[in-house]
């Protein structure tokens, strides 16, 4: 039985009017993320990057 979890979320100065992260599919695996970020970032496949989503969160113990 599928039951509700709860999560924390704090909202960073940097991330103020950004929309908090949300399913946006059905059947969604995970939700969405906006970065917190001014300019827009472009990686190229197979690189990486730190990107800062202006949120904060708290998952309790057991939840991944």
């Amino acid at each position: 039985m599928d039951r509700p979890v709860e999560v924390k979320i704090l909202v960073e100065p940097h991330g103020e009017g950004l929309a908090l992260p949300r399913y946006e599919t059905i059947n969604a695996a995970g939700v969405d993320l906006r970065a917190a970020v001014s300019e827009p970032i472009t990686l190229m496949p197979g690189t990486r990057a730190v990107v800062p989503t202006g949120i904060r969160i708290s998952l309790p113990p057991g939840t991944e």
